[in-house]
């Protein structure tokens, strides 16, 4: 489903656009025209459907043979669990932080908390987290240059540890593409997991609060296309109140 001339949603679950896998993230790809990029890969292993996302990529009329990289916002299963297959499928390198990349390169379900997302019925038992090659080399100010875009790499720790988002210019407009930090309506997703940290979260709503940008595209639920900016400044402005943001669980 393409957004922009620079973007298309390609994957997505239930709590999105049912593009693909129920418990998948929005798997946005990015079109720099001389490259292709996806950014997150949906929950993958034994419960994904890998397959149909690169069906939807091919059916909004790209090559899935020309990516040559997946960009991970961060470890949690539904936005990195796809990344084996789609490293196999496609031969594309698979890039994250340095935190994500161990957890990923482990298949550490204790890290990444799969393991008590099971146990708390939010996966299903049978599912497995494949393990994974990555550079960790998505760190703070990094920039990725894909085609006329360039993404810019914010460290945005919070919801969970090695966190990044992705300050992308170069096209028809300026893309905010940041996992689960905010979501429409100035939401955010705290958790009860160990790395979960409300002062990480809020100095990282912060951060992007001071970002320019026009398009807001979250991990989850409805994206604004333009006037994006005022996602993060409702969160913004709740914190600074001394209170907590909306959870969306």
């Amino acid at each position: 489903m393409k957004l922009t001339p620079d973007v298309a949603l390609v994957g997505g679950g239930m709590f999105g656009f049912n593009l693909s896998s129920p418990g998948d993230c929005h798997v946005y790809l990015l079109d720099g025209g001389d490259d292709l990029v996806l950014v997150d890969g949906g929950i993958g292993g034994n419960v994904g459907d890998t397959d149909r996302i690169i069906a939807n990529i091919a059916s909004d009329g790209y090559d899935p043979a020309r990516i040559s990289r997946l960009l991970l916002t961060h470890y949690h299963a539904d936005h990195a669990g796809g990344a084996a297959q789609l490293r196999e499928r496609l031969g594309l390198e698979v890039h994250a932080s340095p935190l994500t990349a161990r957890v990923l390169a482990a298949g550490d379900e204790e890290a990444n908390s799969v393991a008590a997302a099971k146990a708390g019925g939010l996966f299903p038992p049978e599912y497995r987290f494949p393990a994974c090659p990555a550079t960790g080399d998505l760190v703070e100010g990094a920039s990725v240059e894909i085609g006329r875009l360039t993404a810019r790499v914010v460290e945005t720790p919070g919801h969970c540890r090695g966190h990044v988002s992705f300050l992308v210019d170069g096209g028809e407009r300026r893309y905010l593409v940041q996992g689960d930090v905010v979501f429409f309506g100035g939401t955010i997703l705290l958790q009860n997991v160990p790395d979960c940290s409300i002062q990480e979260y809020a100095a990282s709503v912060r951060k992007l609060a001071k970002l320019d940008f026009d398009a807001f595209l979250p991990g989850h639920a409805a994206i604004s296309l333009a006037d994006g900016t005022r996602h993060v400044a409702q969160a913004a402005a709740e914190f600074a109140k001394l209170r907590v943001p909306k959870n969306v669980a």
